[in-house]
C-alpha cells in the first residue's frame, strides 16, 4: 500500500486550484548520438564547424569523443517544448553534417580499439584543455569504448510556489531551501528503489556489435553474426557490459541527505587510489588524468539519477549543492529508442513525470546498506533479464513476482496521473499509463523486444542500426527548418564560435594552476 509523507498531500494537491501549481514543472532533455560515417563506422571528421563551438554552444556540444554529439534543450515549463525543441536541433544538425549520419541506437556502431577513439577536443583555453584532459582520464581508467554509448537524461524540477504549499501542507522545516533538497533527496532515494522501472518498460539496448566487447568475454549470446544479445535483456547499456563503474563500487557516496552526499563527493575528489595514483597524473607536460583520486571530479560519479544545482562561476557541483541546495533532477536512466528520430518518444516525459511525483510523495525512509545492495540487484536483473517469464525481485529479502510489483506501482502512480491530467486539462496522462501498462502482462510490446525482433530481420545488430541512422538523418534533412528558426540556430553558432574566439585569446594562467584553484 503506498504510504505518504503526510496524510492529505496528495488530497490536497488533486484539488484544482492547488493542482494548477504543478503547471509549472520544469523540464528539460540532453540527448546523445554519435556521428558516423557513410558505411556506418565512427566518425573520425572533427566535430562539424557549422554546429558551432562544443565549447560554448547552449545546445549542440559534445560528451566524450570528438563523435559523440551532445543535445540540451532549454528548460521549458510547456510539456511539449522540449521534445519540439529537440526536433528542431537534430533538423537543423542533420543539414550541416556533410554526409555523415546520426547512429540511431545507445550502444555504438561497429567500433576499432580505443586509439581509433578521439577525444573531444574543446580547444586552447584552460576551460578546455580541462574537460579533455578529465575525457583522456576516463578513457584512462575504463577504456574509450564505454564512452561511446549513448542515451538520453531529463531534467526535472517543481516550482518554487509549489515548495511553498508543500511546505505549508506538511509544516516542514522552516528553511524553504533545506526543505526542498530533503525532500528531492526523498525523491531520489524512492527512484532507488523504484527506477528499475523504467529501464523495463522503456530499455532498448539488449543486443549490440561484438566489437563493442574489445576481445573481452560475456554471457551474452550470438543473436546473428557479429551481434550479441541477451535473451530477456532489457538495457545493456544499463548493465556491467556498460556505463557502469566498478571502481566506485565501495564509494559510501550516500543519498540519505544532502549533506551525506556532499560529503561523499568531497572525499571521492579528494581521496587518492592506489591504481589511480600507479597509473599516473602527468608525463611530463602531458596530463593523462585531472587527479588520482577515486573520482577526477564530481560528474564521475555515476548514478541512476543526480540532484543538481546550476553552479555559479568558478564554484564545483558538490560546493554549489551544499551552500545554495537541490534545484533540479537528472533522471539517466533513459535508453534511446532506435524507431524513433530524435530517440525518445513522447511517452517517457509523460511518464517520468508521473513516477518522479510519486517519488516525491511517497514516503521515503534512509537506505541501508543491505537495502542498497538490494535495489543495485534489481536493476541488474531488469536491465538483463526484465522480460524473462517469472523474473523474480527483492523485496525485503524477498523474492516476489516483477509483475506483481510493476502493477502494484502503477496502482499507486494513478493518483499522480490523475493529479496531472488536473493540472493541465484532459487525460493524457492516464491514457498513457494505461498504454504502458500493457507492457507488464505483455512484453513483447516493450522496445527491447521489439528491437530483438527488428534485428533478426536484418540480419545483425549492425545493419538493423545503420539502416535506421539512415532513414532517420535522410528524413530530418527533409524537414526544412522555417526561416525565424534557420536565423536562430545560425545566429546561435557564430555567438557559439565568437565567445571561443575570446576565451581562446584571454590571457591565463598555467594550467597546473589552473586545475589547484579549481579543487582550492
Amino acid at each position: 500500500m503506498l504510504k505518504f509523507t503526510c496524510c492529505n498531500e496528495v488530497r490536497q494537491f488533486s484539488e484544482a486550484r492547488q493542482a494548477q501549481l504543478l503547471r509549472g514543472i520544469v523540464r528539460g532533455f540532453e540527448r546523445e548520438c554519435l556521428r558516423v560515417d557513410t558505411t556506418g563506422q565512427l566518425a573520425r571528421t572533427p566535430h562539424p564547424a557549422r554546429l558551432g563551438s562544443k565549447l560554448t554552444h547552449p545546445w549542440i556540444t559534445t560528451d566524450y569523443a570528438e563523435a559523440l554529439l551532445e543535445f540540451i534543450t532549454p528548460p521549458s515549463t510547456e510539456p511539449a517544448y522540449p521534445l519540439a525543441f529537440l526536433k528542431d536541433i537534430h533538423r537543423f544538425s542533420a543539414q550541416q553534417l556533410g554526409g555523415e549520419y546520426l547512429w540511431a541506437g545507445s550502444m555504438p556502431c561497429r567500433i576499432g580499439p580505443d586509439k581509433d577513439i578521439a577525444i573531444a577536443d574543446y580547444g586552447s583555453s584552460n576551460a578546455a584543455r580541462f574537460k579533455m584532459v578529465y575525457r583522456e582520464g576516463l578513457g584512462l581508467r575504463y577504456g574509450r569504448a564505454m564512452q561511446t554509448i549513448a542515451g538520453a537524461h531529463y531534467n526535472w524540477s517543481l516550482p518554487q510556489d509549489f515548495w511553498l504549499a508543500l511546505q505549508s501542507c506538511c509544516a516542514g522545516d522552516a528553511d524553504v531551501q533545506g526543505f526542498i533538497s530533503e525532500r528531492y533527496f526523498g525523491l531520489i532515494r524512492n527512484f532507488l528503489r523504484y527506477g528499475w522501472l523504467v529501464p523495463y518498460l522503456f530499455g532498448a539496448s539488449p543486443a549490440l556489435c561484438k566489437s563493442f566487447l574489445q576481445g573481452h568475454p560475456s554471457d551474452l549470446t550470438e543473436l546473428a553474426p557479429g551481434t550479441l544479445h541477451g535473451r530477456f535483456a532489457t538495457s545493456l547499456r544499463m548493465s556491467d557490459l556498460g556505463y557502469q563503474n566498478h571502481a566506485q563500487d565501495k564509494m559510501s557516496i550516500s543519498f540519505n541527505s544532502l549533506a551525506d552526499y556532499t560529503q561523499g563527493l568531497e572525499s571521492a575528489i579528494r581521496t587518492s587510489d592506489p591504481y589511480y595514483a600507479e597509473l599516473g597524473v602527468r608525463d611530463g607536460d602531458h596530463w593523462k588524468q585531472i587527479s588520482d583520486s577515486v573520482l577526477q571530479l564530481e560528474a564521475e560519479f555515476y548514478a541512476p539519477m543526480r540532484p543538481k544545482r546550476v553552479a555559479p562561476d568558478g564554484m564545483r557541483p558538490a560546493k554549489a549543492l551544499k551552500n545554495l541546495g537541490v534545484q533540479y533532477v537528472e533522471m539517466r536512466l533513459f535508453d534511446l529508442n532506435p524507431f524513433i528520430d530524435i530517440g525518445i518518444a513522447p511517452e517517457q516525459s509523460l511518464f517520468a513525470d508521473v513516477l518522479l511525483l510519486m517519488c516525491l510523495f511517497r514516503a521515503s525512509p534512509p537506505i541501508s546498506c543491505r537495502e542498497q545492495g538490494e535495489n543495485d540487484e534489481n536493476k541488474r536483473r531488469v536491465v538483463t533479464r526484465g522480460r524473462q517469464p517469472g523474473l523474480q525481485l527483492l523485496v525485503y529479502n524477498r523474492e516476489q513476482p516483477l509483475q506483481t510489483l510493476a502493477h502494484e506501482l502503477f496502482d499507486d502512480m494513478a493518483p499522480f496521473a490523475a493529479m496531472l491530467d488536473t493540472a493541465y486539462g484532459g487525460a493524457r496522462y492516464a491514457q498513457t499509463m494505461q498504454t504502458l501498462r500493457q507492457r507488464i502482462d505483455e512484453p513483447d510490446r516493450t522496445p527491447s523486444a521489439q528491437v530483438v525482433e527488428a534485428v533478426k530481420k536484418h540480419g545483425g545488430y549492425f545493419d538493423f542500426a545503420f539502416a535506421l541512422s539512415k532513414a532517420h538523418t535522410q528524413s530530418l534533412q527533409g524537414l526544412g527548418l522555417d526561416d525565424a528558426l534557420q536565423r536562430k540556430f545560425k545566429a546561435s553558432v557564430q555567438t557559439s564560435l565568437s565567445a571561443q574566439q575570446q576565451i581562446d585569446a584571454a590571457p591565463e594562467e598555467p594550467f597546473e594552476s589552473y586545475v589547484k584553484a579549481y579543487f582550492d
